[in-house]
């Protein structure tokens, strides 16, 4: 039985042409130089975090340290308590996960198989907010959680995580896109709506759900600016903790300390991505906009 294989995009033949070769040498070469662009940044802020003070200074700075220094990795729990900070994300990411995959969820069940009346108006109601900068619409946040005693409480979080427009978006056209007899035959046999949403619609969402926990991740991650304004030094998540404590003018930390700091935090989300961006590219086909 002859072994089969899949056509690529160009075959043998087509290599053989002068043209062809260099059009594929020019856009391998571009990839090549793209990439390296790319991880330059995180390759330098770990040689720097290895360097002594006195090599981070000199000029001409040297690429490679002339002697790792990995205790600079230890000397930056001394000034950084990263468990503790750590912790926060992560309160952080779940409550926001909860809430938002939960509401959001329901919501975006709703207008996808739910007869709710005037269901195209609200939808269109809610993605418009996406035309809305998100500075806009942060001292009202504020504001309104100062007002319920919510400051300085994972409530500043979760809360507004449960009314994101792009991830209803991304929901609601993948709910669109299950059959409708599967509820239709659930309700026949006495299934409610509730039922219908967390044994049918669930299960079948997935790939959409990992890409929106992933990407719920990155953006608790990545996050400073909001911690900042609602929450407290002990509460604060790591982003926030480095950037008051490590990064804000006025530190005398040792930079090539900060930058063992910088390294150990660049390595979670550099790990998740790198692991599970296939499900990311994927979530994000299934769930995008058909014309």
């Amino acid at each position: 039985m002859k072994n089969t294989q899949d056509r690529a995009i160009m075959s043998r033949h087509d290599f053989r042409k002068t043209g062809v070769k260099v059009v594929y040498s020019l856009t391998v070469t571009c990839i090549a130089l793209i990439s390296l662009s790319m991880l330059y940044p995180f390759l330098n802020t770990f040689l720097n975090s290895l360097k002594s003070t006195k090599e981070f200074f000199a000029f001409p700075a040297p690429f490679f340290p002339s002697k790792w220094l990995w205790g600079n990795y230890k000397e930056s729990f001394t000034y950084l308590n990263i468990a503790l900070h750590f912790k926060n994300t992560l309160f952080i990411f779940v409550g926001n996960m909860l809430f938002s995959l939960t509401f959001i969820g329901l919501a975006a069940y709703s207008l996808s198989h739910l007869r709710v009346p005037m269901k195209k108006w609200i939808t269109l109601y809610f993605l418009s907010t996406l035309l809305i900068p998100a500075a806009s619409y942060l001292i009202p946040n504020f504001i309104n959680l100062k007002g319920f005693g919510l400051l300085n409480s994972y409530w500043a979080y979760w809360l507004p995580a449960g009314a994101n427009a792009f991830y209803l978006l991304l929901l609601r056209n993948f709910f669109g896109e299950i059959h409708k007899e599967l509820f239709e035959s659930a309700r026949i046999d006495g299934a409610s709506e509730l039922r219908c949403f967390a044994g049918i619609a669930i299960p079948l969402s997935v790939p959409i759900l990992v890409t929106l926990v992933l990407l719920g991740f990155s953006t608790t991650w990545n996050d400073f600016y909001w911690a900042s304004l609602v929450m407290q030094e002990d509460m604060l998540p790591l982003a926030a903790a480095i950037y008051t404590k490590i990064i804000y003018p006025g530190s005398t930390i040792n930079w090539n300390v900060r930058f063992a700091i910088l390294t150990m935090t660049l390595l979670p989300p550099a790990v998740v991505f790198l692991f599970f961006q296939k499900y990311i590219i994927r979530g994000l086909s299934l769930g995008a906009v058909k014309g």
